[in-house]
């Protein structure tokens, strides 16, 4: 069964809105784990436009699921990772003013330095992924990097689901393969929904754990965030 970890960014981004703290972003975490997520996702950028950089060291005393830090390794981040020690790091090349990101890693060009990035994580005990497009190259790149997962960027999976095209899982199953054969643990988010996960995890060989945000926090709008945790793991239980 793959884990569902929830991504709370878009919790805090409703609670700076107003400004003061609600929602509660630390009551969130804990309580999205009583609903039965098995880990929480936060994705800071330096603008702190949502996570900031101290709710990450706030969330390290109440995430004892599994805690996973998104980030592009600038020094600032970098720093912030080895402070909180996470469960685990996932990188991502998204850049300052991006709203959202929107392409995997290079990790032929940016072998180098991923490499040295990575291995000072894997020196302080934090699981590593690096968040991929659906290409083998990049896949057998991210072996040469000495990265523990990857993470599949799930946006063209999505909407080509979206548009009944279930022929756009091909790809996944594809680098899903090779990182079998490579011995990558498998992740994957961005936009997997209520509509498209069960298709997903069912077709994907070896897939460890989902990280879902946006769409799960929308759709508890209409149905409840722990009714909505819920069905996301009775799908990926399927």
């Amino acid at each position: 069964m793959a884990r569902l970890s929830v991504n709370i960014n878009k919790i805090a981004t409703l609670r700076n809105s107003r400004g003061g703290n609600v929602p509660n972003l630390i009551q969130m975490a804990k309580d999205i784990q009583e609903f039965g997520a098995e880990g929480i996702t936060i994705h800071p950028r330096p603008d702190e436009r949502h996570i900031r950089y101290q709710d990450a060291r706030d969330l390290k005393g109440v995430v004892y699921t599994e805690y996973n830090i998104e980030g592009n390794p600038v020094q600032k981040f970098i720093d912030l990772v080895l402070e909180v020690l996470p469960t685990q790091v996932t990188l991502v090349p998204d850049g300052e003013d991006a709203i959202t990101s929107n392409a995997g890693w290079d990790t032929v060009k940016h072998r180098d330095f991923l490499r040295e990035v990575i291995a000072e994580f894997k020196r302080n005990s934090i699981r590593t992924s690096i968040f991929t497009d659906p290409d083998p190259k990049m896949i057998e790149g991210a072996v040469e990097t000495g990265a523990d997962r990857i993470e599949l960027y799930t946006e063209a999976y999505a909407d080509a689901f979206e548009k009944g095209d279930k022929k756009g899982i091909l790809p996944y199953i594809e680098a899903a393969k090779t990182a079998n054969a490579l011995n990558l643990g498998i992740n994957a988010g961005h936009d997997l929904n209520l509509e498209n996960i069960s298709f997903f995890k069912q077709n994907i060989p070896g897939l460890l754990e989902v990280s879902i945000g946006h769409a799960l926090i929308a759709e508890s709008l209409y149905l409840g965030i722990e009714n909505v945790v819920g069905m996301y793991l009775n799908r990926l239980g399927e």
